[in-house]
């Protein structure tokens, strides 16, 4: 069982970043910046989906900036707890996947999103969706919904569930705030990002067709949420 709730979770995480995808409207010429860009592969994906001509990621863990780097991508080492080394209205394409879950200063965070949005440009966010079915039945049930880390130090502690439950944490990666729709959406509001399209990606632990038909059913309940902003007028 805990190899299959594994596989079907990296399946979902693929559902996540092909809808992530969908939610990017080409851009040809585009400046992205991809907030959290890791090792910058899934920054290229974007950046070919969007078509963008110059490509900025945000890395503070030195060896996945380094293959970033590697892979042609301008990179900022960046904290991004504070703002940003970029000029106001300088970015056309903002990307961050699975990031503002791990962030404590999520209002600096959709703040600088905003700054460096140029008019015209737009931001595409994706995160754990708080209110997902699995995260409902494991309230119902007492348990910790999966997302939702109590520890600093080991994941899964309170869902005997999770899959990932024992696993030991690292700095940076335990998550600290987990999002509804409408409160992702209000946070952005409030920091003058419109919500321009909204929906969810996956339906763990739904393999990924039984996933797809899901979301389409019962799209408030899917595992991840994915927003695309504009900047407000």
């Amino acid at each position: 069982m805990r190899d299959y709730l594994r596989r079907t979770f990296e399946a979902t995480e693929e559902i996540n970043r092909q809808a992530i995808l969908r939610a990017c409207p080409p851009h040809p010429g585009a400046t992205l910046l991809d907030l959290g860009c890791a090792d910058g592969v899934v920054t290229m994906r974007v950046a070919q989906r969007v078509g963008a001509s110059r490509v900025i990621g945000a890395e503070l863990i030195e060896h996945l900036a380094d293959a970033a780097e590697e892979r042609g991508i301008e990179v900022l080492r960046a904290d991004l707890g504070r703002p940003l080394a970029l000029e106001d209205a300088s970015v056309d394409v903002v990307h961050s996947n699975q990031v503002i879950e791990h962030l404590q200063a999520t209002d600096l965070f959709m703040r600088e999103i905003r700054r460096v949005l140029r008019p015209g440009g737009y931001a595409v966010l994706s995160t754990n969706n708080l209110s997902s079915l699995h995260n409902i039945v494991s309230l119902a049930l007492g348990m910790q919904p999966t997302p939702c880390h109590v520890s600093d130090e080991v994941v899964g502690l309170g869902n005997p569930a999770n899959f990932a439950r024992g696993d030991v944490g690292a700095a940076g990666q335990m998550h600290l705030r987990i999002f509804t729709a409408r409160a992702l959406a209000e946070l952005a509001g409030h920091h003058g990002l419109r919500v321009e399209l909204a929906r969810t990606a996956g339906f763990y632990p739904l393999p990924p067709r039984a996933a797809r038909i899901a979301t389409r059913v019962a799209r408030p309940y899917g595992a991840f949420l994915v927003q695309r902003y504009v900047p407000s007028a």
